[in-house]
């Protein structure tokens, strides 16, 4: 087994340790090696079962945004209730979203916009919990720790920590997002955050003369194994360790720098969010299984009308820009974008123009996944205030992109107390999209 480590760690604002180096050969969890894995994967797909490499990028909006000016303006409702920015015709009949989202908009017959997804928690830090997660925790707004694993640890936990054929992280933080951590599968299945010392682990660092020595001591070692084994359980094992070593040898790590993007592409994107989207993009073609993304700014108490026209831009440019390209390059049955934050905003817009915390109706959209895409998913009620048809919780969301990334829906890991714990209790997959 080989380990690329960093000298240095790092905690969150979660207390948990970032995953920032690069480990091949080993994942550290209940004696998971590499190899192991590479096995497993193949005797699955010869026995028939799917085996998928899809990919999701969780775009968060933190803060809160509204419903009601991004992806549900209801101008049929009452004037205080109604978008304060209007509304823009999408490619849809009949379908309208907000009017600061005109390039979303222009693509939205390649999107899903859910517009009865809800739950219970209206705290920043509760309710991000509750939509990363799918479990409620009431006491992170208290200065508690997440107690259940975000959807990308646990794909991490299933799949392994890299791709196990190009060695790529199977999940990466571009930015922080609370309860976007392991929990109790552990700071072995963290994501992978390649700011600072990271990105210079993702070059060999081990001499390439003593990786030689390394990978022939192995063959010595497996050839002493193999005489004392008769069971001949051991053929084959030379094929999926020389597999481990090439990952850490591969060019997956270019991925990670945009220079190898033509400008048009990062033109197209735009700045800021728009170079994220972009490597998001970059990193999920090289094998990467989960990337979240934050754009904060969303709390908006106060001129949310204004607050909206500033900022919209980047969003709309960037989510229109990785939409489109994801369908021309043929992506859009592998790679599934979610844009979503922690609730929603009150139905009311308050004295000050703006409008409070809301979790009873919140924002969520969908783009690509092989999902079934050009629809308005759920309604709302009239004054915008919680769904009309049947509610879509956050377990609902988290079986879909289970389905999505061929994660099975019962699977169970060891929770602190020692005790097998499902993912999913109650979430389905919701059931227009599927």
């Amino acid at each position: 087994m080989l380990n690329l480590l960093s000298g240095r760690r790092s905690s969150d604002c979660e207390g948990t340790t970032r995953r920032d180096f690069i480990r091949v050969g080993s994942l550290g969890f209940g004696a998971l090696t590499l190899p192991h894995l590479l096995r497993s994967r193949a005797e699955a797909a010869a026995a028939g079962k799917e085996v998928k490499d899809t990919s999701v990028i969780w775009l968060w909006l933190s803060g809160g945004p509204t419903h009601v000016e991004t992806f549900d303006p209801k101008m049929t409702a009452p004037s205080e209730y109604r978008s304060v920015t209007g509304e823009v015709a999408t490619p849809m009949p009949g379908v309208t979203i907000g009017g600061t989202l005109p390039k979303i908009a222009a693509v939205g017959d390649k999107m899903a916009f859910v517009r009865s997804f809800a739950h219970t928690n209206s705290g920043h830090g509760g309710g991000t919990h509750y939509v990363m997660t799918g479990y409620d925790n009431r006491g992170i707004d208290n200065g508690g720790l997440p107690s259940r694993p975000s959807l990308g640890s646990i794909l991490s936990r299933t799949r392994g920590a890299n791709n196990l054929r190009t060695g790529m992280p199977n999940y990466v933080r571009l930015n922080g997002i609370g309860s976007d951590g392991p929990a109790f599968l552990g700071a072995a299945f963290s994501p992978f955050d390649p700011n600072g010392q990271a990105r210079n682990n993702m070059s060999l660092v081990v001499d390439k003369d003593r990786l030689d020595d390394r990978r022939g001591l192995l063959k010595v070692l497996d050839k002493a194994n193999r005489a004392a084994d008769r069971s001949k359980l051991m053929d084959g094992l030379d094929a999926f360790e020389q597999q481990a070593f090439n990952l850490v040898l591969s060019r997956s790590q270019q991925a990670f720098n945009l220079k190898y993007e033509h400008p048009r592409s990062a033109d197209r994107y735009g700045k800021g969010l728009g170079q994220q989207l972009l490597l998001a993009r970059r990193l999920c073609e090289a094998g990467c299984g989960y990337v979240t993304v934050n754009y904060g700014g969303w709390d908006m108490h106060g001129q949310i009308k204004n607050a909206m026209t500033q900022r919209s831009p980047q969003l709309d440019q960037a989510v229109s820009a990785l939409v489109e390209d994801i369908s021309q390059r043929g992506q859009d049955k592998n790679i599934l974008l979610v844009i979503s934050g922690e609730f929603g905003r009150t139905p009311k817009v308050n004295g000050n123009a703006g409008r409070d915390h809301w979790a009873p109706l919140t924002t969520l959209a969908l783009a690509g996944g092989g999902l079934n895409m050009g629809q308005v998913v759920g309604e709302s009620a009239t004054k915008i205030d919680v769904p009309k048809t049947t509610p879509i919780g956050p377990q609902d969301l988290m079986a879909t992109i289970f389905d999505v990334l061929g994660i099975d829906r019962r699977v169970q890991f060891v929770n602190q107390a020692g005790r097998p714990t499902y993912m999913i209790e109650d979430g389905k997959p919701i059931a227009e999209l599927v």
